[in-house]
């Protein structure tokens, strides 16, 4: 374990340090578990890290239900936001809480709902 490798910031090493502290303290102090202590607090650290990224999304109105979609910036497709204007009509099809909206271009960006509204 090399808490100054850089993997991470210097933020995130003083939370996953501190996070170590704790459960070394916690399991009473016990000696030889630096390694095992300092792996929990990372995985614990990265998780609720995690869980507090932004994703990016699409807003759409259909039917009077409004649809949040996140997508992967990866498998978008080049899509940009602004590709549409408030108030353009877009296509769209749901598969479950997958949300596909025709892009301009005649492609579709796929989403995945998280939010619905309605």
């Amino acid at each position: 374990m090399d808490p100054k490798s850089g993997k991470y910031s210097p933020q995130m090493q003083e939370a996953i340090r501190r996070r170590a502290t704790e459960l070394y303290h916690l399991a009473g102090k016990a000696e030889g578990q630096d390694v095992q202590n300092w792996y929990q607090a990372e995985a614990e650290i990265l998780r609720e890290t995690a869980a507090h990224v932004a994703h990016p999304a699409v807003v759409i109105n259909v039917e009077g239900v409004v649809y949040t979609g996140e997508y992967d910036l990866a498998s978008a497709g080049g899509y940009q936001p602004g590709e549409w204007e408030p108030g353009d009509h877009v296509p769209v099809r749901l598969e479950g809480d997958r949300l596909f909206l025709r892009r301009p271009n005649g492609r579709e960006l796929e989403t995945n709902v998280v939010k619905r509204i309605g």
